[in-house]
């Protein structure tokens, strides 16, 4: 009985397999004999449309060579300019009905006016044209138009025949039109240019012209299909030179494949029946599937707008809501205050208590934040240990003051971080909007200077943006002044580079150039804060453009792959960016294929054509593109199907937590694999310890950069490493 049990399974489950290859064979055998079936008769039908269409335009020329025994005549041009109503109708018009059966001539004058009139063999009064004549009028002046242009001699010699011809809808029945010029036959009549008179002749299509057609290619029920009535299949659409239908030739199909689907009519149900089993459980299976990917998608929208350590809105989220906010303010004539908030302690909980401590203080902190702010109101992880609030509605200072005090207040009790209990303080910035003051980067900017303001006079308090603190501006001149002496040669900034290894560590593929200025007066200053201040004084051209000049002289005489250079995304908006760099490239004769450009992802959502210009100009002369800082903003697809990149770089941020973090090792692989699918190349940077170096690489990540592997070096020191040719070495001694 067990075995028996145990095989009943396995049975089913072949049963099943066989069941399904053979719907699956009786579905290959059906479907064959459907399209073997289709394909004659649509063969058939296209043969048919073929001979209508065809018939159609020899009908058409037909038309052109009647009109153009009476067009091309020394009489026909004499008679016409001379008026001669009897002679016109006896050879231009009545003939032309008695003899061809053109329903409709009209002999225009030189301005488009008629002289003479026919309709159905008998002569009408000019005053007829008027009411065909909006039909007529665009091929006549298409006429018009070539004569004012004639084209030359064709290659034997003869004059090319002018005519203009189309399909037009007379009294709402399609028709034959062609204009020719009434031109002289022989020398003996002369005309000027632009003084031609013309021959309009106008054959509808009607049951006599489709006869012919029909006789012609052997085809039954051949009739004019209105357009009020279903064309079906066999039927060849009447169009006008604008693409207008005007009705359809329609006729009586011959199916030879139908006879065989009746045939096989009772085997196709029976296998369109199993087929339906198979597409419903193929459905079950895709609507499951559907809702998992539904799901991993909401999930990456969230991590796009939200920080992954405290679930709060991340930067790119906050950005898109304080400019909401301050827009529907301005119409409300409502106050914003946006509260700026630091912690004071955060460097030394990290110091002494280690990363997951001061881990655990963020996920507190924006916990203690969230519950005291109003449900309206916005808080917001901007990076490491800063905060910003959006309190919607304030009606004055005060309000803010309080808000800001009683967040103080709560970060004041203490923390318990891994079995320890820390007291952190936190300084807050405080800045509100006003009628004239709705820009959010400089509501932020003030709060910046409020927060600082609050840090330099004491810690654990706030301070309120005042006009005075401006002052602050006056010390980021200085820094700009003395960042132009530098610039202008006076010394001071200097690059160092980073190498970027392979997955073993000790290839080196690259390096990454980064800007270092060791101040007389200050020391060594943060790349990152005159960075800024020569984005804000419109230094940064002049910054960009030095460094580039001095990797790209650098890169020109080592065997370094290539060389990587941060670029401003102010120098991405400049139209001649593109044309720079390919100037220093020229000057210091480094190949553009040795090249990367790093920007920041937020560069490429500003849905900016220039951006997009100086990308593809990049791009187009070898330059690569990377992205630098990948998944801490808008991580979507949208801007990368826009914008093409050779390279995304992971942010240190994500490879930080992989030691621990399930999570961040997710959205790592994730990133990785978004990379691979895209085809494009994936760096990790700040890769320290050998656990993240190991999970990157089983990750696929095979370009690594970080303190683990080799710190920012001097020129010398670099080219000192192992993997480095000696004539490297040498050409470095050289330059020094």
């Amino acid at each position: 009985m067990s075995a028996r049990h145990d095989s009943s399974p396995l049975t089913r489950q072949v049963t099943l397999t066989v069941l399904t290859l053979a719907a699956f064979a009786l579905a290959i055998v059906v479907g064959f004999g459907f399209y073997a079936a289709g394909q004659a008769d649509n063969a058939s039908l296209e043969r048919q449309k073929m001979f209508i269409a065809d018939g159609l335009q020899d009908q058409i020329a037909a038309v052109e060579r009647e009109q153009e025994s009476v067009s091309v005549w020394d009489d026909s041009v004499v008679n016409a300019k001379a008026g001669n109503q009897a002679w016109m109708a006896d050879n231009l018009s009545v003939w032309m009905y008695t003899y061809y059966g053109h329903n409709r001539v009209y002999i225009l004058d030189s301005a488009n006016h008629p002289i003479h009139v026919m309709r159905e063999g008998k002569v009408a009064d000019p005053s007829a044209y008027s009411q065909d004549q909006p039909a007529l009028l665009p091929t006549i002046e298409k006429l018009r138009g070539m004569l004012a242009r004639p084209p030359k001699a064709d290659m034997s010699g003869q004059p090319v025949r002018l005519a203009a011809e189309d399909l037009v809808s007379l009294d709402g029945k399609p028709a034959i039109l062609s204009v020719m010029p009434l031109v002289p036959s022989s020398d003996r009549v002369t005309q000027a240019p632009s003084t031609e008179y013309l021959h309009v002749s106008v054959e509808f299509i009607n049951d006599a012209v489709i006869g012919k057609l029909a006789g012609k290619y052997l085809l039954e029920g051949a009739r004019l299909v209105p357009l009020s009535e279903p064309a079906g299949l066999a039927a060849v659409p009447l169009v006008d030179s604008r693409g207008v239908i005007l009705g359809y030739i329609g006729w009586d199909q011959l199916r030879p494949g139908l006879a065989l689907v009746r045939k096989i009519a009772p085997a196709l149900a029976i296998a369109l029946l199993l087929a339906g089993g198979v597409l419903v459980f193929l459905l079950r299976r895709l609507r499951r599937a559907s809702a998992a990917l539904q799901t991993s998608q909401d999930e990456a929208q969230y991590l796009a707008f939200h920080d992954m350590l405290t679930g709060l809105p991340n930067r790119a989220l906050f950005d898109d809501r304080l400019r909401r906010t301050l827009l529907f303010a301005g119409q409300d004539k409502t106050r914003v205050a946006l509260l700026y908030l630091d912690l004071d302690r955060f460097k030394h909980v990290n110091d002494t208590l280690g990363h997951p401590a001061g881990d655990e203080l963020v996920r507190q902190t924006a916990a203690r934040l969230k519950h005291t702010i109003r449900e309206v109101d916005t808080v917001a992880r901007l990076g490491g240990d800063e905060f910003a609030i959006i309190l919607l509605d304030v009606p004055d200072v005060g309000s803010a003051e309080d808000i800001a005090e009683r967040l103080l207040l709560k970060l004041r009790e203490p923390f318990r971080l891994i079995d320890d209990q820390v007291f952190v303080s936190a300084s807050v910035g405080i800045a509100l909007s006003s009628g004239s003051d709705i820009d959010a980067d400089d509501l932020l900017r003030k709060a910046d200077i409020a927060l600082y303001e609050a840090k330099k006079n004491g810690r654990g308090r706030y301070e309120v943006f005042a006009g005075d603190m401006d002052d602050l501006l006056l010390r980021k001149r200085k820094v700009e002044s003395e960042l132009r002496k530098a610039l202008e040669g006076e010394g001071g900034i200097k690059l160092a580079y980073q190498p970027v290894f392979a997955a073993d560590g000790r290839a080196i593929l690259g390096a990454e150039a980064l800007i270092r200025w060791g101040h007389e007066v200050h020391g060594a200053l943060p790349a990152a804060q005159f960075i800024a201040i020569a984005e804000e004084r419109g230094l940064i051209g002049e910054l960009g453009k030095w460094v580039l000049s001095e990797a790209c002289r650098f890169a020109v005489g080592t065997e370094l792959p290539w060389i990587a250079v941060n670029i401003s995304p102010m120098q991405l908006r400049d139209i001649g960016f593109a044309e720079e760099v390919a100037e220093i490239l020229r000057e210091t004769g480094l190949d553009p294929s040795r090249l990367q450009l790093e920007t920041t992802e937020s560069v490429l959502l500003e849905h900016n054509d220039t951006i997009g210009t100086v990308i593809a100009a990049l791009r187009q002369s070898g330059v690569r593109i990377v992205l630098d800082d990948f998944g801490t903003g808008y991580s979507s697809l949208s801007y990368l199907r826009r914008q093409a990149i050779d390279k995304l770089k992971i942010d240190r941020s994500f490879v930080r937590l992989l030691d621990e973090d399930q999570s961040a090792r997710a959205i790592a692989k994730t990133l990785i694999e978004l990379a691979l699918a895209l085809k494009v190349e994936v760096t990790a940077e700040g890769v320290e310890t050998d656990t993240q170096k190991a999970l990157l690489v089983g990750m696929g990540c095979h370009q690594l950069q970080g303190y683990l592997l080799s710190p920012p070096l001097e020129p010398g020191q670099l080219l000192a490493l192992p993997g480095l040719s000696s004539a490297d070495r040498e050409r470095s001694a050289v330059r020094a």
